[in-house]
Parts: C-alpha cells; structure tokens; sequence
C-alpha cells in the first residue's frame, strides 16, 4: 500500500512580509474607495460598498482603542520600577530624564516648524466634524485635564437629538491616565519590597496587554483598506494628496534630527559622530523593519554596551526605559506635525498657546507610546488637549505604517543616544569599545578588544599593579 503526499506549496516571502500587505492595502483602499465615490457614496449617505469600507476602518479603531488605558497605566508603571534596579539611581536617572526631554523638545521643535512650512492640511475645502464643538484647548484646560476626577479617568458625555432621544457616552481622559499611572509607579517604587506582587503582575500584565496588541497590529492591513477606503470615499482624491505632503514632511523631520541633531550632539560631547553611527545602525534597521521599539529593545541594549560602551549596569536601566519613553519619531515630531495636520485639514486656526501645547505635551507624554508599533495613542493624547477632532486619528492611521518603519528607526536611534552622552558626561563611558573597529561586523571586533585588554593585563602584571577592566 503506497501513500502520496501532494507537495506542500508556500507563498513567495512578498506575499506574507508585513510591509507588502500594508502597500497592498493602501493600494486596494485607494480603488476601492474610488470606486465608492464614483458610485454615488458620500460621507452622509454612504452605498454598501462605503459603509462596508467605514465598518472596517472604525473596527479596526475601535480595537486598538480597547488596548490603550491599560497599556498606558502598566507601561509606565513598569517604565517607573525599573529605577529600583540601578545603583547610584538619582544622578543617574535624572540625568537620563533630563536628557529625554532636552532632545524630544528639539524634535517637537523641528516637527511644528516642518508643519507650519509644509502646510500638509491646507487648502482641503473640509470643515470639522458635527461632534467638533469648535473650542480647542487652552492653558485652564490643560491643568485641570491633569487632575483625576477618578481612579480611572472617566468621563461621561450626554447629547439630545432631534428626535429628543438622549444618548451617553463613557471615554477615558489619557491625560489623567498618565498622571494616575506616575503617581502608582512612584508609589510602589518607594513601598519597596511590598510592592514587588504588584509589579510583578503590573509586567505580566503588560506582556500580555502588548502581546493582543501586536494580534491587533497584525489586522493592520485589513484595517488600512477600511480606512484609506473610506477617507478616499469620503473626502475624495485630494484627502490622498493631503496625505502624501503629511508623509514627506514627517520624513523630512526625522531625517534633520537622525542625520543632523544628532550628530552635532554626538560631536558636542567630543564623540566620533561615525563611530556612533556604525555602532547604532544594526539597531537601527531593526527598528525600520520591525516597527517596535520593543521588540528592538534586546538589539538596542547590545549595541548601546557592545558598540557604543556604555556599561551594562547602566545601559539595563537607560535603554528598556527609552524603548517606553524615549520616542522622538513617535512622540516629538509626528504628534506635531499631526497636531497641526489635523487643524489645517479641518479649517481650524491654532494659536500660540496651542503650540506651546504640542510641545509640553510631547515632551510629557513620551510614556503613553509604550514603546509599541504605531503611536495612535500619542495622536489621541496631544489631539485631546488640543481639542480638536480624534476623527483626525482614523484618517491619519491610514498612512500609519508607511512613516510607522521611519519613526521606529529614529525612536531606536535616540534611545542609544542619550545613554551614551550620559556616560559620556559621567565619566563612565569605554571610549575604546566606542571607536573600535567595527570591520564591517554588526559590533566592534571583540577578538581586537580582548587583545587590548590582554596587553593591558600584561602591562599591569609587569608593574605589579592590578588591572582595571574597562566597563561592559
């Protein structure tokens, strides 16, 4: 008796890689959405094809909005625990913080200077959303917005039709979220050893909190012809030009802070601006691909010892904080440029207090990134202080993983940086290890380091002094 196997068939890697079912999907929203228009679909009185297209883009929402609050609240109190593993953690920590911020407000800078010059939104003939109440945010609503009104951030909203029928709405405030997720972090960082239960289960929590989110991300293409599908449906053809002109002026952002901040603060502290960028770009291409500051997290720590020498006890701490709060692409320069988008694109004028805003709540609100791919919630959060209409999410999400490859890559890129200057400033930093040859490998040529510290071993025992090792 004589079995057969039919030969297993396998799809060409292209047809199963991320990156080409995003393009797939834009491409196949785009003509479906065309063919919605031209079908007689608009954005009051959609036609099948229409509605099916804004059911699946709003799902697609709806499902990345569930994994926000908690992952918000766990990311940043795990973010705060991780202080409680580093000696000498104050300077230290501080120093790393401080230094956060000096480059995420550079980015913002960059990013609301791009926006006012590209003026992606402009000339779209749209007007905000009915829900749009026409207010934007202001300093009052900024500081009060800080303070919980509960434990959990709620919020209640009623509306009175026509018909008279009244409907209530429960949303949670993001910004409160974060102030309540600090407070319980520093909280348990203090109780000490009695917290060790909680923060356990806050990281396992997390865990798994990321994990459905990456099966969520995964949905990504299905949701991006929902949601290119129907922005083209409903807005038309110059929605997509609008878009194109928000994609090139976010990468032109993240290339003049990659490629030209970056270097001179590498150079300012007396550091080999090639060297930093030999030994940063495995991390780097990681990042561009994978879109997951995370899931770069192990390559980023490695390259930040091995390549750029800062020691290992530090760079524990320096490094998983920033893949949480370190996000110049994520949460600098596209939350600004997206501000600013949105109001165009609406009609809507901003301020100097507006601006002023932007900034503080980049600069602030690093943590509610959490280091996944995307930055949804950045969006929403800056989008929400700034009172102007979230419809902007769902539209700019339908581009989201084209810029999502280059944030990452510059998030990535900033999160070694900093470590570095602070061991540089702190007198820690293996300069050695920093500019030893790379020779063309993904880290510096180790057999290169182990000689120099065996002649130094050598040298040491013909002195009778005890050698010191460099730092790992």
């Amino acid at each position: 008796m004589s079995t057969s196997t039919a030969p297993h068939r396998t799809f060409p890697r292209w047809v199963t890689s991320f990156g080409p079912q995003i393009i797939a999907g834009l491409v196949l929203g785009v003509i479906l959405g065309l063919v919605a228009k031209y079908t007689g679909s608009t954005e009051d009185a959609p036609n099948a094809l229409g509605a099916t297209l804004d059911t699946i883009g709003s799902s697609y929402v709806a499902l990345l909005r569930t994994a926000v609050i908690p992952l918000i609240f766990f990311a940043v109190v795990a973010s705060i625990a991780n202080l409680a593993q580093v000696t000498n953690a104050a300077r230290l920590a501080w120093r790393t913080i401080v230094w956060f911020a000096i480059t995420a407000l550079i980015a913002v800078l960059i990013g609301m200077g791009l926006g006012t010059v590209f003026q992606p939104g402009a000339n779209t003939g749209q007007t905000a959303p009915p829900e749009y109440d026409g207010k934007t945010g202001d300093w009052w609503a900024f500081l009060t917005g800080l303070i919980p009104t509960n434990f959990l951030g709620l919020q209640t909203s009623s509306k009175v039709a026509e018909t008279g029928d009244v409907s209530t709405s429960v949303s949670f405030n993001v910004l409160q979220i974060l102030v309540i997720a600090i407070a319980v972090g520093i909280a348990a960082l203090k109780i000490g050893s009695a917290a060790k239960p909680f923060l356990d289960l806050s990281a396992s929590l997390l865990s798994i909190i990321q994990k459905i989110l990456w099966w969520i991300i995964r949905l990504a293409p299905l949701g991006t012809v929902g949601l290119i599908g129907n922005a083209t449906a409903s807005y038309g053809w110059d929605t997509m030009g609008a878009l194109g002109k928000f994609v090139v002026a976010i990468y032109v952002g993240l290339a003049i802070v990659l490629f030209g901040v970056y270097p001179i603060l590498v150079r300012a502290h007396g550091l080999n601006v090639r060297s930093y960028f030999s030994g940063v770009w495995p991390a780097v291409q990681l990042g561009f691909v994978s879109r997951s500051s995370i899931g770069t997290l192990p390559l980023t720590q490695r390259v930040t010892e091995r390549n750029l020498g800062v020691p290992r006890g530090y760079a524990s701490f320096a490094v998983p904080l920033g893949a949480t709060t370190k996000m110049d692409g994520c949460a600098a320069i596209y939350p600004a440029v997206a501000a600013i988008f949105v109001a165009q694109f609406f009609g809507i004028q901003l301020d100097a207090t507006q601006y002023i805003l932007i900034a503080i709540v980049s600069v602030l609100g690093s943590a509610a990134t959490a280091g996944t791919t995307g930055a949804v919630v950045m969006l929403t959060l800056t989008l929400s202080t700034l009172g102007l209409p979230l419809a902007g999410v769902g539209l700019l999400l339908a581009v989201d993983p084209i810029i999502d490859m280059g944030r990452t890559a510059l998030n990535v890129a900033g999160q070694a940086l900093v470590p570095t200057i602070v061991a540089k400033r702190e007198g820690i930093l293996d300069l050695e290890l920093y500019n030893a040859p790379r020779n063309g490998n993904p880290f510096a040529d180790e057999f290169a380091a182990a000689q120099d510290e065996a002649a130094a071993d050598d040298a040491a025992a013909a002195t009778g002094d005890a050698a010191v090792p460099a730092a790992r």
